[in-house]
């Protein structure tokens, strides 16, 4: 069986930790079973994989946005499937089954589990997904969900409604029913209904057969080509609503969609994340701080506080989930950002009435980890180290750098640095347009770097 990861989404109602490009599932606020440190969901569920001997068989379908994010998370070595631009899930997966197909050559009899990249599940939830192969070959069925059983009349999720029996291994599905009010949730209970989990299987051959009768191309490269003119469109709408044979089989563990703020805090590692203090009369309050400035709190109850360089949230959890809507419209660029080699935080954005823009941000480099050798053509940057040891290159010449240390890199110079220590500088960029797509990268690797250097340096 072949399992794909989609990630994806902005998680804006768990603004304003997360963005643009850091999604609710990167968010490490999570308790470590292993260690003290907090993890992400992405962290959790890659870690559930492994346990379950299922991380080697997984892909992770994303857009290009995720990809520092996900590298610096679960390392360089997670195969990723990069989406050209974000289009829904049913280009997403099609994208993943022709990958599967043309590229990693899978029988068109193997079968396809994809789910979210972020439900919080016990371990026995992935031993569950092994269980949709054998399921699929015994009952001839189109297509397999999972539907965990719930535990109240929520309003908060779908429900797969079933046709017989759900005591059995799997049943099969009447139809479903998307968020009812809590009134019609409690008549679907009786109804013996699931919420439904998100998680889709099938044999590679039904989706390929499904992009054959579209019209569209089972060549991964070619349809990667195609894919900005791919209808924007979720797979339930595309294909579960119109598939007549799906099974379901029910899940009776723990399931949630950490995606409020108000979900969220129930599985919290800490009441306090960051700098703060929560006082005892403030019962049912969490506080998430990112920022170096303490937040202290006092007698509010029953309220999330959460502050980022991308803003501050003081909020009652049940109202919590409003910050999508209020946040509708509002765009800013996002403050803060993990890469591949580390992170780095925005501490000031000026614009000046003649145009010109300051930019100063706080990066931080992971030891043995570099930034691309590059240049700009709309700015200049000086670069204060504040904390490590690396080496620094400027226009082809490599030499060591320290605290203290100021770096000038005038418009178009080639630049890079490697960190042999955990390293911070302070980055001031001036120019008349700061964004982050003025970017040439020349080479990737500080390896590709020295050997450029060395050879410009005989010439």
């Amino acid at each position: 069986m072949e399992l794909i990861l989609l990630s994806g989404g902005s998680g804006k109602r768990l603004w304003p930790l997360s963005n643009d490009s850091r999604s609710k599932q990167f968010l490490k606020v999570l308790p470590n079973n292993s260690n003290e440190e907090l993890q992400s969901m992405v962290q959790r569920v890659w870690e559930q994989l492994e346990q379950t001997n299922l991380s080697a068989s997984t892909v992770i379908a994303t857009s290009k946005s995720q990809v520092d994010m996900i590298q610096n998370q679960l390392g360089n070595q997670v195969p990723l499937i990069i989406e050209p631009e974000r289009r829904d899930t049913f280009p997403a997966i099609a994208l993943a089954a022709t990958y599967l197909y043309s590229v990693k050559g899978t029988n068109l009899e193997e079968v396809m589990a994809v789910l979210p990249v972020d439900p919080y599940v016990e371990t026995s939830f992935f031993e569950k997904i092994k269980e949709l192969e054998l399921a699929l070959n015994e009952s001839n069925a189109e297509l397999a969900l999972i539907g965990a059983v719930p535990t109240y009349p929520s309003s908060k999720y779908g429900y797969i409604v079933p046709n017989s029996d759900t005591s059995q291994q799997y049943f099969q599905v009447k139809n479903f029913k998307e968020k009812p009010s809590e009134i019609e949730a409690e008549l679907l209970l009786k109804d013996n209904a699931l919420w439904n989990c998100g998680v889709f299987a099938f044999k590679l051959d039904y989706i390929i057969s499904l992009l054959q009768q579209k019209d569209l191309p089972v060549d991964y490269f070619r349809l990667l080509e195609q894919y900005k003119e791919l209808e924007k469109i979720s797979f339930d709408y595309a294909v579960v609503e119109k598939t007549k044979n799906i099974i379901a089989l029910p899940y009776n563990g723990t399931w949630k969609d950490l995606g409020t703020w108000n979900t969220l805090t129930e599985e919290m590692g800490s009441q306090i994340i960051g700098k703060g203090i929560v006082c005892e009369e403030s019962k049912n309050t969490h506080l998430v701080n990112e920022l170096d400035i303490p937040i202290t709190v006092i007698g509010v109850k029953d309220a999330i506080i959460s502050a980022s360089p991308d803003g501050i949230l003081v909020s009652d959890k049940l109202s919590s989930p409003k910050i999508k809507e209020i946040l509708n419209g509002f765009e800013q660029r996002p403050m803060y950002e993990e890469r591949r080699w580390g992170w780095y935080k925005v501490l000031d954005h000026t614009k000046f009435d003649e145009g010109n823009e300051v930019l100063t941000k706080r990066i931080g480099v992971n030891a043995g980890s570099n930034l691309s050798y590059q240049k700009h053509f709309a700015r200049s940057e000086v670069w204060t180290i504040i904390k490590g040891e690396g080496h620094f290159a400027l226009d082809d010449k490599i030499r060591h750098v320290k605290p203290g240390d100021v770096l000038i890199i005038p418009v178009e110079s080639n630049h890079g640095i490697k960190a042999i220590t955990d390293m911070e500088f302070i980055e001031v960029q001036t120019g008349s347009q700061l964004i982050e797509e003025d970017i040439v990268r020349i080479f990737m690797t500080w390896e590709e770097v020295e050997e450029h250097c060395k050879l410009s340096v005989g010439k």
